[in-house]
């Protein structure tokens, strides 16, 4: 069981990392859309911006309990630390969520006194993004253990660190929807949403350069990571490429591209996602345990990879179908319900 006990705790980290890229990048562009809503006044324009995700929101959080699951299974200390440690903003994500999907199936049978639905809409998806946010800042500054369990306070998440982070999450979903709606919309919506692409585009680049100085300098073992030869020049990459991917998102929306500034806002995520799991893996908590130190028994890791091989595939394939089927631009009068 040796072997076993190393390389499983890498597989189950590869398996939830690949399950939490894909929630970010699926539900990240319909709680785009939820955030720009505000922002789209007619209500033509609303029913398009809605009904261009409304075949997708739910199957899009199927990865989030695969994420979450997983970590459950594959290492309950990190659970069990993790959960108390971020549970006010985990327990408010779960509750936007809730309102958000309501408001997708009552909006339409709410008919005209709709205004409720269209708040719980975009309030659940910017509060959603922002709960997100506080919690991917929350970790990266660190969590206090004690004795293998949370020895922190209450509000110890809440941060300006870890508002930033929330900030530039919201901004970045509202990238990711943008540039969804350019793609699969077309007239005012889609011009509405490319302006909108644009300033959003900048604001993430700033954000992204902010929180990539402030982290390294916040955590001590990041600034090694970055910083110190040869990784300085073995990670370089990873930057150039985002900047590469946000010049040509750039070029791509001046130039009134569809397709392009989508595929390229998802690699902006990803190249930042990547630069996230290299600053901190191996560690699982930070600052102190690695995946290693909170992994469940291999016996327990192996017999639950064998059922996720088995659903894995079907989940993969059920969000290809409903991605094909529905595939195409939505236009006044079109949609789901």
């Amino acid at each position: 069981m040796g072997a076993l006990a190393t390389w499983l705790p890498i597989v189950w980290a590869g398996l939830i990392g690949t399950a939490v890229a894909m929630y970010v990048i699926l539900d990240g562009f319909d709680l785009g859309i939820g955030i720009l809503y505000p922002l789209n006044k007619d209500e033509q324009d609303r029913h398009v911006m809605m009904n261009s995700v409304a075949p997708f929101w739910d199957g899009n959080e199927t990865w989030l309990i695969l994420g979450v699951g997983g970590l459950f299974v594959a290492f309950p200390l990190a659970y069990g630390i993790i959960m108390p440690a971020l549970y006010l903003p985990i327990i408010i994500m779960l509750l936007a969520l809730v309102f958000r999907g309501v408001a997708f199936e009552f909006r339409w049978v709410a008919k005209p006194d709709h205004q409720f639905w269209d708040l719980a809409f975009a309030g659940g998806s910017i509060t959603a993004a922002f709960a997100q946010g506080l919690v991917l800042g929350g970790l990266l500054e660190g969590i206090t253990v004690k004795d293998n369990a949370f020895a922190g306070g209450t509000f110890d998440w809440l941060t300006p660190f870890s508002v930033v982070t929330a900030i530039a999450v919201v901004a970045g979903y509202a990238l990711l929807g943008s540039t969804w709606l350019v793609m699969r919309t077309e007239g005012p919506a889609a011009i509405r949403a490319r302006e909108h692409a644009k300033l959003l585009l900048l604001f993430v680049m700033a954000a992204m350069v902010l929180i990539s100085l402030w982290t390294p300098l916040a955590v001590d073992h990041i600034f090694e990571r970055w910083f110190t030869l040869p990784n300085l020049f073995y990670l370089a990459p990873i930057p150039l490429l985002a900047t590469i991917a946000a010049v040509l998102c750039w070029w791509s929306l001046h130039t009134e591209r569809e397709v392009m500034p989508f595929l390229l806002s998802v690699a902006l995520f990803l190249l930042g996602y990547i630069r996230l799991a290299v600053s901190n893996l191996p560690l699982m908590v930070q600052p102190t345990l690695s995946i290693w130190d909170v992994s469940a028994a291999p016996s327990s890791q192996l017999f639950m990879l064998v059922d996720t091989a088995i659903m894995l595939p079907v989940i993969l394939g059920y969000t290809v179908f409903v991605y094909w089927t529905f595939r195409g631009k939505v236009r006044p009068g079109e949609g789901y319900h």
